[in-house]
């Protein structure tokens, strides 16, 4: 058995195939180069006799990699394998990977060949690149809708003209893993060598199977994988590596072999190909997504701090990932809400984190995402609130006719008595600015009227400072709602409440 599961990453040439990408040849340099520190076996560069851009990037790769396999990709063309040979002659480890269709609908359809003439151009070419290359790769494009008697002849054909490395196409995304994996044991029972053969499973992902393919391969002789950082490719792309890598590692148990990749630089590697490849990796993407190791559910929030174990089978610091998040949502439990507190540093009794866990979840009913800041401004709204004589209970607001608007608000004081009144105005501000007037019964004079928004966004909280001003005195008061006239409705009662509780007292002193 193989020492470990060889990574044979085709980023470079089957990864820029994908729709709308392409890296320039600084970013194919770099890229090369950070796949050889993730720990990849073989790199397929690109297919040098495609465009001289292609040829110069292969050539630069060779000579700058100190470890890893240069390979390129070559048809059964003569002219096809001389280019592979100059752009990968000065590398570490030079390959070469020959391919040509076999499946009855290439073979007609594309290449207008006959089968006997498929087995004629393998064996030539494979002859051709093993004169050049030590190490020979050949595919059967369309592997797995290749007839097996005609696939097993194929094989045979290359392996006998030199080659070392046979790679089975799932080209079009088309098998399952049972059917996959019988192919591979197929070939290990039928081919014969007096070499050792590597089988190596390259799949696509059109039904999704392309990773669970690829462990099936494994699973029947296969030692090598192929595929691409994020799963990028054509059409629905390739075999996710970083997903194959992870799977041997977490069910090792099962597979009681691994890979050559270092596992803590999964996340980097995967976000410079997401970046040069203008791709944005999807949120719930196995091992790499901004949602893998993330919790909302309240459930699985409270067994997460109880236990990580409990709904995490790897560590986000295994493959490059700071820390497990506990984005707070209109699912999230109390046991979250307190830890999220404790981490922003606050210190709160539990009849007050009551309080404020009810507000949470009034505005995570509002806001997909709750944010860092939304929790200080929560804090810091439900300060104000309760520190204010009155607090806002329900605002009613309504069209009435001649750009008036009409605003019925309802307060409640610290001893639970409740004042409504309404009013209208010029505005929706002025309406609830003018009831708020009614109840209070004074008229102080707006002298400032500021809304930030606490976070980015169309869901995001507003913050309003209002300053008021009444007889020579001057007072503000700041409100915090989703909703813009909430907060502005909020912040005018903490700020006339104050005139109040100012004329209070000094009747209580004169009495």
């Amino acid at each position: 058995m193989s020492s470990h599961i060889q990574i044979f990453d085709t980023t470079l040439r089957d990864g820029e195939q994908t729709p709308g990408v392409s890296f320039s040849f600084d970013e194919r340099l770099k890229i090369a180069m950070t796949l050889e520190e993730w720990g990849v076996d073989v790199i397929e560069a690109g297919f040098p006799a495609s465009s001289e851009g292609s040829f110069a990037s292969v050539q630069a790769i060779s000579q700058h990699l100190k470890h890893s396999t240069v390979t390129g990709l070559a048809r059964c063309l003569t002219s096809d394998i001389d280019a592979v040979y100059e752009a990968t002659k000065d590398a570490v480890s030079p390959s070469i990977h020959v391919f040509i269709a076999t499946s009855p609908i290439h073979l007609s359809s594309k290449l207008n060949m006959t089968e006997e003439q498929v087995l004629d151009a393998i064996d030539k070419h494979v002859r051709y690149a093993k004169a050049r290359f030590d190490v020979v790769q050949f595919s059967p494009e369309d592997a797995t809708r290749t007839p097996l008697p005609f696939l097993v002849q194929s094989v045979q054909t290359a392996v006998n003209a030199g080659a070392t490395v046979i790679n089975i196409p799932d080209t079009v995304g088309y098998t399952y893993p049972s059917e996959y994996g019988k192919i591979f044991k197929t070939l290990l029972d039928k081919v014969q060598s007096t070499e050792p053969i590597t089988y190596s499973a390259h799949c696509h992902d059109d039904l999704g199977l392309a990773v669970a393919n690829s462990m099936a391969a494994i699973e029947n002789g296969a030692t090598r994988i192929e595929g691409t950082v994020n799963g990028i490719g054509e059409r629905a792309g390739n075999t996710a590596l970083e997903e194959v890598a992870l799977g041997l590692y977490v069910r090792q148990d099962h597979y009681q072999i691994q890979t050559n990749i270092k596992l803590n630089r999964t996340k980097y590697t995967s976000d410079l190909v997401a970046r040069y490849a203008g791709i944005r990796v999807p949120r719930n993407k196995a091992i790499v997504g901004k949602n893998a190791f993330s919790h909302e559910s309240g459930i699985h929030q409270d067994g997460f701090l109880k236990n990580p174990e409990t709904y995490e089978i790897m560590t986000p610091q295994l493959v490059g990932i700071h820390s497990t998040e506990l984005p707070l949502g209109k699912l999230s439990g109390k046991h979250a809400f307190q830890e999220k507190l404790t981490q922003l540093g606050y210190s709160i009794e539990a009849d007050e984190q009551k309080v404020l866990f009810k507000a949470f979840k009034d505005i995570a009913d509002k806001k997909k995402h709750i944010t860092d800041k939304d929790i200080h401004a929560l804090i810091q709204g439900t300060t104000h609130e309760k520190q204010s004589t009155y607090h806002l209970v329900s605002l009613q607001l309504q069209f009435v006719s001649n750009g008036l608007q009409s605003a019925v608000v309802v307060l409640e004081d610290k001893e639970g008595h409740i004042y409504q009144d309404s009013s209208i105005g010029t505005g929706s501000i002025l309406a609830i600015y003018n009831a708020i007037d009614r109840i209070l019964d004074c008229q102080p004079e707006l002298i400032d009227y500021r809304i930030d928004a606490v976070t980015e966004g169309r869901d995001a909280q507003a913050e309003v400072h209002v300053s008021l001003q009444l007889d020579h005195q001057r007072v503000t008061g700041v409100g915090f709602d989703h909703d813009i006239l909430y907060a502005s409705c909020k912040a005018y009662v903490e700020a006339a409440s104050q005139f109040v509780s100012q004329q209070q007292n000094e009747e209580g002193a004169l009495s």
